[in-house]
């Protein structure tokens, strides 16, 4: 049986592999779009894999939450190292003055050793969430508490529902992964 010829296809190179260091939906679209974005003439491949990222639920800080970042990138190398990148997408919130800030850290490694990094645009949760996570909650189940949803974390998360979707969490960690990509995109600057 012969295939119909298509039409319009740009010459791609070989299928690369993307690990995301979670099973999460919203972390693995958002690298599967920053990749896809970043290095248009290739083809990816985006799974996503539960790993530890050995910080707390809800890490503080921003140390503790790009070490989790990091971490997620690194346990996904150690779990499928035959991949060709390995990404790590960590949540936190850091106090500023009496509030609390929420962003998350992006870290991406390769098969060469290169890391790249970056960290999302923060905003500043409103005090009934802030409460609830200054009380021990994670921030998803606080978000879910508050506005009475289920699983938020896995949809819009906070800047979702605090923007009325102007700004969806796949949108919000997407422009940190292009960012956390430069280091491959100008690898003769890195």
């Amino acid at each position: 049986m012969a295939f119909p010829k298509r039409k319009n296809i740009q010459k791609r190179d070989r299928q690369q592999l993307v690990v995301v260091g979670s099973n999460n939906p919203v972390k693995i679209n958002c690298t599967e779009s920053g990749f896809a974005q970043a290095f248009e003439q290739s083809y990816f491949v985006v799974q996503g894999l539960n790993v530890d990222s050995e910080v707390s639920d809800q890490p503080f800080g921003d140390e503790e939450t790009y070490r989790g970042a990091h971490n997620r990138a690194k346990n996904a190398k150690s779990a499928f190292p035959e991949a060709d990148y390995w990404v790590g997408i960590e949540g936190g919130v850091a106090k500023m003055e009496n509030e609390l800030e929420a962003f998350a850290w992006i870290v991406i490694l390769d098969k060469n050793g290169k890391e790249g990094k970056s960290r999302t645009a923060t905003f500043i949760l409103p005090e009934a969430i802030s409460k609830l996570v200054n009380e021990g909650m994670e921030l998803g189940k606080a978000d879910d508490q508050v506005f009475q949803r289920e699983n938020s974390k896995q949809g819009n998360g906070a800047v979702g529902i605090l923007t009325n979707g102007t700004i969806n969490r796949k949108e919000y960690y997407y422009q940190a992964v292009v960012l956390a990509l430069i280091p491959f995109i100008k690898e003769e600057l890195y």
